[in-house]
């Protein structure tokens, strides 16, 4: 990969990060609003619109790749459905402390199965850097205290095996890229977000005969706010930078920038939110960015090692 596309791959991922840093304030938003399935079926509505208005990759290209979608399905299986319902149902029985420690072992997961079924080689230094900033997000969500009692085990279950949906996706999706073009990739993957969550939420409703209320939330202008966010920035945005960023980086880099996600979250909470930064954030803001650069530095450095070598043996 010549330098240009490592800077677009870098700038996606980091475009990420910041969107989904700043998500979990307007998740906060609509969930003071809808429930969890609600939300998450309004969201890939909003996201499947958008998609369909502005990312529509044509009826040509559409019947070209539809023989081919079935292959796309494991994928979306893991993300967004299993991802966000797994992590939904997990909130209700862990805290978002606990959550946030066990989504911090994506990019150690990612790493191990990309090695597995990537056959991807990582460095013992860019193994240590990415340790490193799993560290700042374990530290930043572990001193303020976890009761034990706050996460039942059912809880911290569900949402490992929402990590692990995570990791799963980032494995396949990079697999994928070289077949596929980001653009239909994110069309697909969304189109069955939408199916996925609005079926559940409709059959949820049905159940409570309560279908009447399906569209109750749009009333309060605040939760039109954030599923708008959620859906077209927080949904389709970050899953074609995700896609894009994985056709042209490894899976174990592209989710290490992850962790920066939670760098922007302590940012927006101190700047929109007007909460206190303490000692502990300012160190696992460290930690999280010098991981990042850490594992991209050793990564760079490994490249012009190749280029010299393979300069050298032409010479030769």
């Amino acid at each position: 990969m010549n330098a240009s596309s490592n800077k677009k791959a870098v700038a996606a991922a980091l475009i990420n990060a910041l969107i989904i840093g700043l998500s979990f304030i307007f998740v906060k938003i609509a969930l003071s609003v809808s429930d969890p399935l609600d939300t998450l079926a309004h969201r890939f509505t909003l996201s499947f619109l958008a998609a369909t208005l502005f990312a529509f990759p044509g009826r040509a290209r559409m019947k070209e790749v539809m023989p081919r979608t079935a292959a796309l399905l494991p994928l979306a299986l893991l993300y967004p459905s299993l991802f966000f319902a797994l992590q939904a149902f997990g909130l209700l029985y862990a805290s978002s402390s606990v959550a946030g420690i066990v989504q911090a072992v994506v990019p150690v997961f990612t790493m191990i199965l990309a090695a597995i079924f990537l056959k991807e080689h990582t460095t013992f230094a860019q193994k240590m850097f990415t340790l490193v900033s799993v560290a700042g997000v374990i530290l930043i969500f572990a001193v303020p205290g976890i009761s034990i009692s706050s996460a039942s085990l059912g809880g911290v279950l569900l949402i490992l095996l929402s990590a692990l949906s995570m990791a799963g996706y980032n494995t396949g999706a990079r697999r994928m890229t070289k077949t596929w073009r980001p653009k239909e990739m994110t069309y697909i993957i969304t189109f069955f977000g939408f199916v996925f969550f609005n079926a559940i939420s409709v059959i949820k409703h049905v159940s409570q005969g309560t279908l009447s209320q399906y569209f109750t939330p749009f009333l309060e202008p605040k939760f039109l706010l954030a599923v708008l966010y959620l859906g077209v920035l927080s949904s389709l945005v970050t899953s074609f930078l995700t896609n894009y960023a994985l056709s042209r980086m490894e899976a174990s880099r592209v989710s290490v920038f992850g962790s920066l996600s939670t760098v922007v979250t302590i940012a927006g909470g101190v700047l929109l939110l007007n909460e206190r930064l303490d000692w502990y954030h300012w160190v696992g803001a460290v930690l999280i960015i010098g991981g990042v650069m850490g594992v991209n530095l050793k990564r760079r450095q490994g490249v012009r090692a190749d280029q010299s070598k393979e300069l050298g043996s032409s010479k030769g």
